[in-house]
């Protein structure tokens, strides 16, 4: 496997964390208004990327392959779980 291939692998890999990321950091601007002392969207969407990437490894390593349902299914759970936490959902 060339680096290009690896590349190829773990962008692909990455792109599930990549867009739920992106979507909450977007979405949350309507569905959690900003809270005082949040950190800002860019950290918000660098965050839930890091958890997300964490999850579907944790799944691969878990499962033995990546690209399971329930995986998939704890990467929404986790990232949002901490768009709640970030956006101080909890004090509303």
């Amino acid at each position: 496997m060339s680096a290009l291939d690896l590349l190829y692998h773990l962008l692909n890999f990455a792109a599930p964390a990549f867009f739920v990321a992106g979507v909450l950091a977007l979405l949350a601007r309507f569905l959690l208004p900003q809270a005082a002392g949040a950190p800002g969207r860019w950290a918000q969407f660098a965050i839930n990327l890091i958890a997300g990437v964490a999850v579907l490894c944790a799944g691969l390593v878990y499962f033995g392959r990546d690209g399971m349902m329930l995986t998939y299914g704890a990467l929404v759970v986790v990232c949002g779980t901490a768009q709640w936490w970030l956006g101080r959902g909890w004090k509303r």
